[in-house]
C-alpha cells in the first residue's frame, strides 16, 4: 500500500511545473464550486419549505417526519391568502412608496455625489466627513423629531414621510456613487468644459451613462429597503387602506394565527418582487458593488 503511494507521488512529481499548477489550480476551482454548490442548497432549503408549505393542505404542515413533496397540491391557497385580506392594495401601496422613493434615492444621491467627488468648494471633505458621519446615528436617535416634524406638517397618515426624505439623499447612497465617479478619468471632463460644458451637461451626458451599473446597484438597494420596510409605515400608516405589504402580513398573522398554508402563500407572494429584480438586474448589481469598492 505504502509503495503504491509512494510512486503515485513520484508520479505527480515528475510533472511539468506548468502541469502541476494547473491541476492545483483545477482542484482549487472544483473545491470552490462544491462550497458554493452546497451554500446554495443550503440558504435555498427556507425558500424552499416556504414554497411548499404554501402549496400543502392543512393536514402536511406539522407531520413527522416532514412532507417536503407536497400532495395533493394546493394551489388556491394563493387565491385565498390575497382574498383573506387586500393585498393588492396593499401591493399598490408598497409600489407607489418603493418606486417614488427609488427615484428620488437615485437623482438626488447621484447628482450630491457628483459634486462630492468632481467640485470643488471650502469645506467639501468636511462636509463630506459628516454626511458620513449620519451613518453611525441610530434610527431611534432620529426617530422621535422627524415624527414630531411629519406630524407638524400634518402628513401622518399618507405617504409623504416615507417618500420625501428619499429626496434629501442618503449617506450610504451617496458614499457608493462618489467611490464611483472617483475612478472615471478627469480628462473627459476637462475636455468637456473646453467646449463650454457645464457641470450639469458633464453630470449628465458624461457621468450618468458611464455610472449606469452603480446606479442600479443604488435602485436595487433602495427597492429593497422599502419594499420590506416594516418599522416607518407602522409608525405613519394608520389607515388600513394605506397599509403596505409588510404590515399586511403581520395582520394577516394576528387574524389567522393558525393558517400557517396561507400564510406562507402570502409571504412567498411578497418576496416574489423582490427576487425578480434581482435575477434581471444582478449583473449590474454585483458589477456595481466591486466597481463602487475601488480605491480613489
Amino acid at each position: 500500500m505504502e509503495r503504491g503511494t509512494d510512486i503515485r507521488a513520484s508520479a505527480v512529481q515528475t510533472l511539468p511545473i506548468w502541469k502541476r499548477r494547473a491541476i492545483q489550480a483545477n482542484a482549487g476551482r472544483t473545491l470552490v464550486f462544491l462550497i458554493a454548490v452546497f451554500g446554495g442548497v443550503l440558504f435555498f432549503i427556507p425558500f424552499y419549505w416556504a414554497i411548499a408549505s404554501s402549496l400543502k393542505v392543512e393536514g402536511q404542515l406539522f407531520v413527522i417526519p416532514p412532507v417536503w413533496i407536497p400532495h395533493p397540491v394546493e394551489f388556491n391557497n394563493y387565491p385565498d391568502a390575497l382574498n383573506a385580506l387586500p393585498f393588492p392594495r396593499y401591493y399598490m401601496n408598497t409600489a407607489i412608496i418603493t418606486g417614488a422613493s427609488m427615484i428620488g434615492d437615485v437623482i438626488v444621491s447621484t447628482m450630491v455625489a457628483f459634486g462630492f467627488a468632481r467640485m470643488r468648494f471650502v469645506g467639501r471633505d468636511a462636509l463630506f466627513m459628516i454626511l458620513l458621519a449620519t451613518m453611525m446615528l441610530p434610527m431611534q436617535v432620529t426617530m422621535i423629531p422627524q415624527f414630531i416634524i411629519f406630524r407638524s406638517l400634518g402628513w401622518v397618515n399618507t405617504f409623504l414621510p416615507l417618500i420625501i426624505p428619499s429626496f434629501f439623499g442618503s449617506a450610504f447612497y451617496i458614499f457608493l456613487l462618489r467611490q464611483f465617479f472617483l475612478a472615471i478619468p478627469t480628462d473627459l471632463e476637462d475636455a468637456a468644459r473646453i467646449d463650454g460644458a457645464s457641470s450639469l451637461h458633464i453630470l449628465w451626458y458624461i457621468f450618468v451613462p458611464l455610472s449606469l451599473t452603480a446606479m442600479a446597484t443604488v435602485a436595487i438597494f433602495s427597492f429593497m429597503h422599502h419594499w420590506q420596510d416594516f418599522f416607518l409605515p407602522l409608525i405613519y400608516l394608520n389607515s388600513k387602506d394605506l397599509k403596505t405589504v409588510a404590515l399586511g402580513l403581520q395582520m394577516f398573522r394576528a387574524e389567522f394565527s393558525t393558517d400557517w398554508n396561507h400564510m406562507m402563500a402570502a409571504s412567498v407572494l411578497t418576496t416574489i418582487p423582490p427576487l425578480l429584480l434581482f435575477f434581471f438586474a444582478q449583473r449590474y448589481f454585483i458589477s456595481g458593488i466591486v466597481m463602487t469598492g475601488l480605491k480613489e
